[in-house]
Order: structure tokens, then sequence, then C-alpha cells
């Protein structure tokens, strides 16, 4: 290992604990924000290390989060709302109110593209929201308590949420449904982040440990049980070998996600760690916590693995493929194991290669069939579509005849009616002429 992560750079000027940060783009500035109410931008790699300081929220700001493109900062508040900034001198900002009643919204993130947020709330409920002009798209409302933390999958086609109700679920944008709920048997996620590949998430937990799921074969990939404390924060490198995280025992752990082991502790907090969160080249570490500081760390995690390259670049590949089985043994398994058994089983013998060919044209058979029962009940809706439209213009057809008797039964019966009443005054003036003569 060639050189271990250093204290790069130390900042003060938030009065309260520091709750959430994060690398700009270009990776020379970064973004905190605060209990004390306000966001800080510290231009760390600056000769003079400027700061500006932005205030607008009412309430102690929880997360905090760049665009992509670097052009825009979002906040979220325990003031109910959400906040876009300009990351400039000047600091102006537009207000979202992005949760129900007064509660707290406490995670926001731009999706890939930046032309949506995504919220999570006290309300219980996960929202998607355009950036232009900031309009509520949908909502994911199956969580039973509060929301902790949303983000969005490298590709923007799923979300990740983690809630009180001690449940990760995993949300389809496109059809607004959870395909899977993972579970937390003790504590409940505190944050996720998706892995750089997209094929699993990380989970930070109130119970002290962060687990990795993976969300291809729905089951836990790795735990890690290094913390003292309730797990705050996390963060993947950018290369996908190693993962952050913060905790209330005031440490910082770096993980190999390769060799399944904490690779460093990083101390120097006097408090819990709130926020960690890589550069977008992962050369900066950057962590935030309830002594108000917040620090920024030089790491050279690439130079440290001993593994070459290719065979980075297969295990990130394999990650997805692994899974576990928790109640028979404890997830933290070596990856170079792993590999084993998978050229083991590449190198099957003729038989069993001939006996996989079977069965792949028996599951081709068989999706050839679902093909054909998709498209058959595409049609069964669409002549049901045909028939509801049929039944709602004789039901209109119906509806119309009837007011139409109605009508013509009120005019006959107010000509009646009319023709009563003059009958019965003629009679009346007949009986008053009559006693009149009298």
């Amino acid at each position: 290992m060639d050189e271990d992560p250093q204290l790069f750079q130390q900042f003060k000027g938030h009065k309260d604990a520091i709750t959430a940060s994060h690398f700009s783009p270009n990776g020379k500035q970064v973004v905190s924000c605060s209990l004390d109410h306000s966001l800080m931008l510290w231009k760390f790699q600056s000769p003079d290390s400027k700061a500006y300081r932005y205030t607008g929220h009412t309430g102690p700001v929880l997360d905090v989060q760049f665009s992509r493109s670097g052009s825009l900062v979002a906040s979220a508040a325990r003031d109910s709302t959400v906040r876009l900034w300009v990351p400039d001198l000047k600091g102006e900002s537009q207000e979202l109110k992005a949760a129900a009643g007064q509660a707290a919204v406490r995670s926001v993130q731009f999706s890939p593209d930046n032309s949506k947020l995504v919220t999570g709330a006290d309300d219980k409920a996960v929202k998607v929201w355009t950036v232009h002009r900031t309009k509520f798209i949908s909502s994911f409302t199956e969580h039973t308590n509060w929301v902790r933390c949303a983000r969005w999958s490298p590709d923007g086609r799923l979300l990740v949420s983690s809630s009180d109700d001690r449940t990760v679920k995993v949300w389809d944008v496109s059809s607004n449904t959870c395909i899977h709920t993972f579970q937390e048997p003790k504590g409940f996620g505190n944050q996720v982040a998706f892995h750089p590949s997209g094929s699993c998430v990380g989970v930070a937990t109130t119970c002290g440990t962060v687990r990795v799921y993976d969300i291809r074969a729905m089951k836990l990939q790795q735990l890690y049980t290094a913390h003292e404390g309730a797990t705050a924060s996390i963060a993947f490198h950018p290369s996908g070998n190693f993962l952050a995280s913060g905790a209330a025992d005031s440490k910082v752990k770096i993980y190999d996600l390769l060799e399944t082991c904490t690779l460093y502790t990083l101390s120097g907090h006097q408090g819990g760690v709130n926020s960690v969160s890589f550069s977008p080249k992962g050369d900066f570490l950057s962590s935030g916590g309830q002594d108000k500081q917040l620090m920024v760390w030089k790491v050279n995690l690439e130079s440290s693995s001993s593994s070459k390259p290719a065979r980075q670049e297969e295990a990130r590949q394999r990650m997805a493929e692994m899974s576990v089985n928790e109640s028979i043994e404890p997830p933290n398994r070596n990856l170079a194991q792993e590999f084993r058994r998978g050229q083991e089983k590449e190198n099957r013998r003729p038989e069993e290669q001939e006996g996989l060919a079977k069965v792949v044209r028996q599951l081709e058979g068989m999706n050839s069939k679902l093909s054909t029962l998709t498209q058959t009940v595409l049609l069964m809706e669409k002549r049901l579509g045909l028939v509801e439209e049929q039944v709602r213009l004789l039901s209109h057809k119906y509806v119309a005849e009837v007011t139409e008797e109605v009508q013509l039964f009120h005019d006959v019966g107010y000509r009646l009616f009319h023709n009563w009443l003059l009958t019965m005054f003629g009679y009346l003036a007949l009986a008053l002429l009559y006693w009149l003569r009298r």
C-alpha cells in the first residue's frame, strides 16, 4: 500500500452539526449543510480557500446535493421545503414546498440527466419533481413511516429509499411501482446509495452495520460491522471497488469491496460523523459531523489495492452475480473464492454444457408461449375497451332519452296545472259576482 489517507483540509464555519456534504462535478468545491439552517460552499483547492454561506431555510438543513452539471445546488430542510441555489457569490435560490404539512424533507438528489429531483420526507412519501419550474411528477407511498433517504440509480430508471419502517425499497420509476423490499432485521436505514454499476445498493443502518444488497438477485451480498455506533452515512468510491461510512463512534471507515475487509479507519472528528462523500475522481473524501467541522481527506485508494485493473473490472462485473444466505453464514465473503467458483463453473463437462443448452431451449420455448399469451391478453384488453366504449355511448343515449321524457312530462304537467288555476279563478269570479248581485 503506497499511501494512507491524509487530512487535506479542515474547515470551521458552521455554528451547529454538519448533516451532509457533496463535491461539485469538477471536484474543486464541496458544499455542506448544517443544523444551523445554512449551507456553506468551500473552494478547498483554491489558494485562499474561499467559502460562501447561503441562508434562506427556516429550519435545520438535512441534505445537500450538486446537480450533475454543477450549475445548481439542492438542499432539503426540516421546514418542509427544498431550495435550488445558484452556487455563486450571490447565492440566489428558489423554494419548493416538498412535503405535506410540517413534515421535514430529509433527502434530495438530482436525476442523472439533471431534469428531475427526488425527495424523501417525514410525510412517508418519496416524490419526484421537475427541476424546471419545480413541478410535481409522481409519488411513491408504500412506506409506513418517515423516509430517511431516496436516491437515483446511475441510469435513472430506478429509485431506492430507506425508512423508519425498517425497510429498504427499490422502485421502478416508469411504472411507479415497488419492485422489491428489503427488510432490515435490526434498526433502520439512515442512508442508502447505489453502487456505480447500478447492480447493488448500500445501506447505513442505525444498528451500526453497513449492508450491501444485490438488487438483481434480491439478496444480501455483503455485511460490515466495523462501527461501534449507529452508521449515519455511506458513499461508494467512483471505481466501485471501495465504500466509505461515517458513524456515531466518530470514525470514518473505508472498506475494500473486492477483499471484503476494512481497509482504513480515519480518526479526527470529536463527535459523531453524519456525512461522507467521495469526489468525482475518487481522490478526495469529505466528512462532516457533530463537531461542526468539515474535513477533506486526500485518498489514493486505487494505488492502495493490490489487485490488477483487469481483476478489478472483473470483480465489478461479478459483484451482481454473488448472493448469500444470511441465515447460514455471514455474508462477508472473500471474493477470490467466489471468482474461483465461477471459473470452476465455466469449466464444466460437455455433458453439463449440453444439459444447460437443453434447459435454455426449453426456457426459450416457454418465453415464446408467454409472449403469445401476452399478445392474447393485450388483444382481450383492447376488445374490453371497445365494449366499455359501446356501453358508455349506450348509457349516454339512454340518459338523453330519459331526460327528454322527463322534460316532456314536466311541460305537460305544467300546462295542466296552469289550466286548472285559470278554471278555479273563473269559478271564484263567477261566485263573487253572484254574491255581489244579491
